[in-house]
């Protein structure tokens, strides 16, 4: 979709493979129930995704060559950052065996890795970026998307572990989600978006629960991309402890707040390409909106 100012628009949701998208049986057909055809389907009804499992698990390479394989040319996978390049814990039994080899028998014995040394978020960041080769070569390497915990907020410290991250992958795109008010704050923001500029950074615009301390929902540009992480709305989920992603991101949007969108996306004036995911992953919510949003879009331009 070609915006009069040039800019494309890319709408897609934040997995093709939820378990409860597919559990809906409301997406694929009754006949569609393997990966390679889930992924064809998928890609037959948008042209860009958000790889989520990349954020649990480091991706295998063969993986990678299968999506480029799948897919049409012109299809883009934006890729989550792996868990311990973003200051997550990641789960010790889903390590690979490469990283388990440099841990201690104290570490190997937590559920998870919360504090790893250097030289093994060196290796995972080399992992993790080596993987993605076959969608590089392909041309279908969207971006690299570094969600940063409620935790991570807005220090120099933490600033520098950006430009780190930015250092390690000189060569890709990367996009950078805050999940921590302080670092849009009003005498913050400006300082913030500068920083992203300056690094070559695209920065994640996000729709979220406005609760304490969530990311309002600033509509600007740190490099020609746009990109719009849409979570859902639901307050009451958002922070709450001990329940699964799909009841945390339970929300449908209305189209009146999707049609607010339409036109803020537009409005993204300088973008070369805008990119709507929504990561309302509960049954077929994303996809439902995320079809609306298209076809929002298609007629706006009709």
């Amino acid at each position: 979709m070609t915006a009069p100012h040039s800019a494309t628009f890319h709408v897609g949701t934040a997995s093709w493979t939820d378990p409860s998208l597919i559990a809906s049986a409301a997406f694929y057909p009754p006949d569609v129930t393997s990966a390679e055809d889930r992924l064809r389907f998928y890609a037959a009804q948008f042209d860009t995704v958000e790889v989520d499992a990349t954020y649990y698990a480091l991706l295998a390479e063969r993986n990678a060559t299968l999506w480029a394989e799948r897919t049409p040319s012109d299809f883009t996978f934006h890729v989550k950052a792996f868990a311990l390049l973003t200051t997550h814990a990641a789960d010790t039994k889903r390590l690979p065996r490469a990283i388990k080899a440099l841990l201690s028998p104290a570490e190997l014995a937590q559920p998870r890795l919360t504090r790893p040394r250097d030289e093994v978020r060196d290796l995972a960041f080399d992992m993790f970026t080596r993987a993605l080769e076959p969608l590089r070569a392909a041309g279908k390497l969207g971006q690299m998307v570094f969600q940063f915990p409620p935790w991570f907020t807005a220090t120099r410290k933490n600033a520098d572990y950006i430009e780190h991250c930015r250092a390690r992958l000189p060569d890709d795109a990367l996009a950078i989600e805050f999940r921590h008010a302080s670092w849009l704050a009003p005498t913050r923001q400006e300082r913030t978006l500068d920083f992203l500029r300056d690094h070559g950074l695209t920065y994640v615009i996000v729709d979220e629960p406005q609760v304490a301390n969530s990311v309002p929902p600033v509509c600007a540009l740190t490099s020609d991309v746009g990109y719009v992480r849409f979570h859902g709305r639901n307050k009451e989920a958002w922070q709450q402890k001990g329940i699964s992603a799909a009841e945390r991101y339970k929300y449908l949007y209305a189209e009146r707040e999707l049609a607010e969108w339409t036109g803020r996306l537009r409005d993204l004036k300088g973008a070369r390409a805008v990119h709507a995911v929504f990561n309302n992953c509960y049954a077929n919510f994303g996809v439902m909106n995320a079809t609306t949003m298209k076809q929002m879009l298609v007629n706006r331009e009709s």
